[in-house]
Formats: structure tokens, C-alpha cells, sequence
């Protein structure tokens, strides 16, 4: 029996902190401030890099597409949130709830691929600057991106049918914000050892390969740095560089969290906490980390706003 045969017609109620009515207030305007500045960052680095010819670079390719994918990871499941908080009635249709669970599986497990190929951008140029142009070439990109998109779409595909397929003996209280696998997986009325060794399997290829990549990338780099001479050759290496450190960290230490260990032995307020951070609050931070963090990016802002308001005038 799957969830589509038990019970396709009837709605899902998204607990969230339905038990705790005072942070209701406090959290519709943490959503709206971190949604309204995650649409307006993601956006302002998209069209910067978009319009700026100096930032048409594999870096800033990949940093737009990281805005794309951070601009539609909070897209799915924002603005129902908001929606919910303000209706007393917290719910979400089935097909919601299965769109919800697809796209924010695609656009995580992609986030996580991107990383890694952008860590791997950083190694080339720090590690191998002559040779740059000749490996870092618009195709090997196109490529690398879009392998990443593909991966992460077939792996959404993949969990999501896992999770769907198994009965869940009628159960609608989701106790989360909005449908997720660790969630979903507390409705089933079966034994979920078997379900939940696959996507620890699967959070090891999506999760702890690309971290570890990255981490070998980045010592590659430490070493390369450390051999830099000039003082201010070693700050504009670690500059670069740092941003990426940053929005690695946020976003594969919270994903770890709650991907890699059972549903059962994460704090159920805690659990919801972090996946606040890591899917709505880090989207926020990458562009406020990336822009005021790096020089060249501030420099093309200020190129690229008076063209911005010279066109709307």
C-alpha cells in the first residue's frame, strides 16, 4: 500500500509549533526578514554577475548558480509556512506535501554537489593558476553543473519514492514546518530500520563524499597558501577562499544533523531548529557572506548599480 492509495484526498497537518502558540509571532518575522533578504540577496548577486563582464568567470558561474538554487530552496517552503502561520488550520494538500519533499530534496542533495565542484574550482586556482583557462573551460563547467543538477534531481526522485511507498496507516500530523523525509518517516506504521539504512547510504554519497572532497581540496590549498611568500598573496588566497568555508560549514554541518542519524534519536524542537537554519536561514547568509566578504563582488556592485538605476530612469 502506498500514500497515494491510502489516502491522496486528504490534507496534511504541519504541526510545526502549533504547541507553542507565543512563537508564532516571532517566527512570521524571522521568515519574513530572512525571505525578504534571501530574495533580494540572491537576486542582487544573480544579476551582478549576470551583468558585470568581469565576473564571467567559473567562480561566479557557479556562485549564480548556487543563488538560483538557495532562491528556489526557500521558495518551496516559505511562503506555505507563512501561510500556516497565520491560519489556525496548519495544513498542506498531498500533492503539496509531495512536491514540497521532491524539489527540496533535488535542490538540497544539487547544494551539496555544487559545493564540492566549487571547492574544486578554488583548488585549480590557487593550486594550479597556469593551468586555470585549460581546465576550468565552459565545458568542463556546463558539465560539472550539470551533473550536479541531474544527481540531485535523481536522488529527490529516488528518496522520495522510498518514502512515499510505505504505509503509514492513515497518520496526517507531520510534526514539522513543512514535508521532509526525517518527519515523514515518524508516520510509518512499519518497521523503519531497512528504510532508514538506505538513506544513510544515501546521505553518505550525498553528504559525507562531497564534504570529504572538499576537505581535500581545501588542504591542498592550506598547503599551496602556506608556500606563498608575500603576506598579501596568503590574505587574497584565504580571502577567497573563506566565503566557501563559511557556507560549507552552515550547510553540511546542520545537513549532517539531520540526515545522518535515525528520526528517533533527534530532539523533536531541536530537529525543527536546525532545519530552519540550514534550509531557510543559510540561503539568507550565502549572499550577505559572499558579497561582504569578497572584494571583487562589492567592486562589481558598485560598477553595476548606476547602470541598474540609469536603465530604470
Amino acid at each position: 500500500m502506498n500514500w497515494a492509495n491510502e489516502s491522496s484526498s486528504k490534507d496534511f497537518i504541519l504541526l510545526g509549533f502549533s504547541d507553542k502558540p507565543w512563537l508564532q509571532t516571532p517566527l512570521l518575522v524571522l521568515l519574513l526578514i530572512s525571505y525578504t533578504v534571501t530574495i533580494f540577496g540572491n537576486v542582487s548577486i544573480m544579476m551582478v554577475c549576470i551583468l558585470d563582464p568581469k565576473l564571467h568567470t567559473p567562480m561566479y558561474f557557479f556562485l549564480t548558480n548556487l543563488s538560483i538554487l538557495d532562491l528556489c530552496y526557500t521558495t518551496s517552503t516559505v511562503p506555505h509556512m507563512l501561510i500556516n502561520i497565520c491560519h489556525n488550520k496548519k495544513t498542506i494538500s498531498y500533492g503539496g506535501c509531495v512536491a514540497q519533499l521532491i524539489i527540496f530534496l533535488a535542490l538540497g542533495a544539487t547544494e551539496c554537489l555544487l559545493l564540492a565542484v566549487m571547492a574544486f574550482d578554488r583548488y585549480v586556482a590557487i593550486c594550479r593558476p597556469l593551468h586555470y583557462i585549460v581546465i576550468m573551460n565552459p565545458k568542463l563547467c556546463l558539465k560539472m553543473v550539470a551533473f550536479s543538477w541531474l544527481t540531485g534531481f535523481s536522488n529527490s526522485v529516488l528518496q522520495s519514492s522510498l518514502t512515499l511507498n510505505m504505509p503509514r496507516c492513515g497518520h496526517q500530523e507531520v510534526d514539522h514546518f513543512f514535508c521532509e523525509v526525517p518527519a515523514l518517516l515518524k508516520l510509518l506504521c512499519t518497521d523503519t530500520k531497512p528504510i532508514e539504512a538506505e538513506f544513510f547510504f544515501l546521505g553518505v554519497l550525498i553528504l559525507l563524499i562531497p564534504v570529504t572532497l572538499i576537505l581535500i581540496s581545501y588542504g591542498f590549498i592550506a598547503q599551496a597558501v602556506l608556500r606563498i611568500r608575500s603576506a598579501e598573496g596568503r590574505r587574497k588566497a584565504f580571502g577567497t577562499c573563506g566565503s566557501h568555508v563559511v557556507v560549507v560549514s552552515l550547510f553540511f554541518g546542520t545537513g549532517i544533523y539531520i540526515y545522518l542519524q535515525p528520526p528517533a534519536s533527534t530532539s523533536k524542537d531541536w530537529g525543527k531548529m536546525v532545519s530552519l537554519f540550514y534550509g531557510i536561514f543559510t540561503p539568507m547568509l550565502n549572499p550577505l557572506i559572499y558579497s561582504l566578504r569578497n572584494k571583487d563582488m562589492k567592486d562589481a556592485f558598485k560598477r553595476v548599480l548606476p547602470i541598474i538605476l540609469f536603465y530604470k530612469k
